[in-house]
């Protein structure tokens, strides 16, 4: 059920047609600005803009830098292994656009989050972040209805006893504790503070809205 409607790697799920939608707002953003159009992608990987059919060197070029090791193929792409948290080795407005799927959440504080945010406007002269809703009564990453309104405690018995959404169960408390803070999703005002200048366009499933998509 998860690969089906949540796995973006099939190409028939619902997580996947919403990708693709999403793509065409980026596309639509990018129209305009000279090629290959210079962009950042905060923790994303080569495989996605091959799924997106978008990866000719004549229309992009392509840094990457994630915390995990991706191996890339493609002459124009690049990869860097580092924390998207410092990105004090990029000069202001180095890229025509940074672009950033699901990541910001990931980031376990709104201080770490506001600085990525920062450095984002910062280095890139656009940008395109998508992010969940945190009012979203499904939590995108445990699966779990309402999992992100749960008191710890009850979190940690979940997450200890039952493999939720894309994580297995966790060896002990600590683990689930690491594995909860670790993840914090953003209301509408807080992403929109992060993001000041920005245009936003709430992605909808069942007429509520699921995610985020501040653009410049």
């Amino acid at each position: 059920m998860l690969n089906r409607f949540f796995d973006t790697s099939k190409i028939n799920s619902l997580a996947n047609k919403f990708r693709r939608k999403r793509f065409r707002i980026f596309l639509e953003l990018i129209k305009n600005i000279s090629k290959p159009v210079n962009i950042l992608d905060i923790g994303g990987t080569e495989t996605f803009w091959k799924m997106m059919e978008f990866h000719d060197p004549g229309q992009i070029k392509v840094t990457i830098i994630n915390t995990e090791k991706i191996n890339i193929t493609l002459p124009n792409f690049k990869f860097i292994q580092q924390d998207a948290r410092d990105l004090s080795g990029f000069r202001e407005n180095e890229f025509d656009l940074v672009f950033s799927n699901s990541v910001i959440e990931h980031l376990g504080n709104y201080e770490d989050q506001k600085n990525l945010a920062g450095e984002i406007i910062r280095i890139g002269k656009k940008y395109f972040i998508q992010t969940p809703n945190y009012y979203f009564p499904v939590e995108p990453h445990f699966m779990f209805p309402m999992f992100q309104f749960l008191p710890k405690p009850l979190k940690i018995m979940l997450l200890t006893n039952f493999n939720l959404g894309w994580h297995k169960k966790c060896i002990n408390k600590a683990d689930a504790l690491n594995l909860i803070n670790s993840i914090r999703l953003l209301k509408m005002n807080e992403i929109l503070s992060l993001f000041p200048d920005s245009n936003i366009y709430k992605e909808k499933f069942l007429f509520l809205t699921k995610s985020f998509i501040l653009y410049k």
